[in-house]
């Protein structure tokens, strides 16, 4: 009895991945039919005024660079109007200030902007800027402090929104400051590449709904009125209000070749962390989203696809509980009968989502998709990171909005690199587990034996990735230390 209900729910979740993965290879067909489609800029005829967002919390490496490429901005400075939205408590506040002063002089209109608590994070942050505007503004870009705004932005992506009077949000597409730091940036660049090439496009010229990214993008601020607003009841703040606007009837465009550069995490904890606030922040969503979603005028398939889209983390518990389900299916011989070979043939469209994308931007795409190992690695050894974040969102676990930290150059040597990395026993136990199964998978089916190994070889990586960069901080400490006591001993 018991082995027939491992039984059924392996099945159960194969299945669903199968789903999962069928929408991969739907979204890749969708972005081919569409990929040589061309949006030029309208032509218009005045200028409206803009207001540029910057939300930031200890930002003390990248805030000058990115109130710099603010103020290089190509557009007329009477119309433009930029919020520092500073909700630091460390030096960020003083550099920031000091640069900011600067600035004004040339004529830049510039607010630095501090609240008294970081209620609602970077929800709440956005919120207090636009109250501050008023009517000033018609249209709104919000920009993390990581990335970097080319000068021709405003005049390449605010003329399809004054033409376009039903249209919300344009976002663009994310480039990358850091991809050659390290493996861990190179392979998520593929990560990141696939879902803007190939995802954005395909969502975007196939009328499903998509997302405004957080970083990148334009808003009608009527739209986000009309829409409820900012609200902080998510760790993705930026998904949520993306699907109202939607729901209330706005429409979005993506722009794949207006491109803006931002920073890649290359401290592994903090890459994890920036996944399972992700991964937490898309869950409540699902879960605040599902039940408008299907009552919504929007077609069945479009609404499937949006659900889809909302579950994109669950791969990682049903990965992990295939995982934990294989060995006794193993032993008894359950899975030889089982017909997972869909499962295995669909799949192969995620692969096939990262080969499209590097080629369809890169040149040296060959050379680039030799970096694919790192993301599968990394995809399948964070799956414990997400799983508990998955769990947190369903039940409104921990809501913390925790940030991921900037460096621009080494992170070894920051105060903000993170010290912490709870799930290096869980990641080490997992790989003991799969590597143990792979073993038993030789004996008796020999077949999942390199999926296993896969497993295995994944969550080794995440482990001796997470205790690489632990023993790469205490080293910098100790000789931190050692140098302080060296001074302390000169001066005596």
């Amino acid at each position: 009895m018991l082995l027939n209900l491992i039984a059924i729910l392996y099945l159960l979740c194969a299945l669903a991945l199968t789903v999962y993965a069928a929408s991969q290879l739907l979204l890749l067909l969708i972005y081919w039919r569409h990929r040589r489609d061309e949006r030029p800029t309208p032509q218009i005829d005045h200028w409206p005024s803009v207001l540029i967002q910057l939300p930031i919390y200890n930002e003390r490496y990248v805030v000058e660079r990115l109130l710099d490429a603010v103020a290089a901005l190509d557009y007329p400075r009477d119309r433009l109007f930029v919020q520092l939205l500073d909700d630091s408590n460390d030096e960020t506040v003083q550099i920031a200030a000091q640069h900011i002063a600067g600035l004004r002089r040339t004529g830049l209109n510039i607010e630095h902007v501090q609240r008294e608590d970081r209620s609602g994070f970077k929800a709440g942050a956005l919120a207090y800027g636009l109250g501050l505007i008023g009517d000033r503004a018609e249209y709104v870009v919000v920009l993390d402090a990581d990335f970097v705004l080319p000068p021709d932005f405003l005049r390449r992506t605010i003329p399809f929104l004054v033409v376009d009077s039903g249209l919300g949000m344009v976002q663009t597409r994310w480039g990358h400051l850091n991809t050659f730091m390290n493996p861990l940036t190179m392979g998520q660049t593929l990560a990141i590449d696939g879902h803007f090439v190939v995802e954005q496009t395909a969502r975007s010229r196939g009328g499903w709904l998509m997302t405004f990214n957080g970083s990148g993008g334009v808003w009608r601020i009527s739209a986000i009125h009309d829409s409820g607003g900012w609200r902080d009841l998510t760790l993705t703040e930026d998904l949520d209000l993306s699907y109202r606007a939607q729901l209330a009837g706005w429409r979005f465009l993506y722009l794949p070749d207006m491109v803006v550069p931002g920073e890649l995490p290359p401290q592994i904890a903090a890459f994890k962390q920036q996944q399972a606030r992700w991964a937490k922040g898309t869950t409540q969503c699902l879960r605040h989203t599902l039940i408008p979603l299907w009552r919504s005028r929007f077609s069945v398939f479009q609404r499937l696809m949006a659900t889809l889209h909302l579950c994109q983390y669950m791969p990682a518990p049903i990965m992990l509980t295939l995982l934990i389900l294989t060995p006794p299916l193993l032993v008894t011989g359950a899975l030889r009968n089982m017909p997972l070979g869909l499962l295995g043939l669909i799949g192969l469209a995620t692969p096939l989502v990262y080969v499209v994308s590097q080629q369809a931007i890169y040149p040296d795409w060959a050379r680039r998709m030799l970096a694919y190992p790192v993301l599968m690695a990394l995809g399948t050894g964070i799956a414990w990171s997400n799983t508990k974040a998955v769990i947190g969102g369903l039940f409104d676990l921990d809501t913390e909005f925790r940030r991921t930290p900037k460096f621009v150059q080494g992170w070894q040597g920051s105060g903000y690199a993170l010290q912490r990395d709870s799930g290096l026993l869980a990641e080490a136990l997992l790989c003991l587990y799969s590597g143990a199964s792979a073993v038993l998978a030789v004996v008796f089916n020999p077949v999942f034996a390199p999926y296993l190994a896969i497993y295995s070889f994944a969550y080794a990586l995440i482990a001796i990735w997470g205790i690489k960069d632990r023993l790469a901080l205490s080293r910098r400490a100790d000789a931190a230390a050692q140098q302080q006591t060296s001074t302390a001993s000169v001066k005596l």
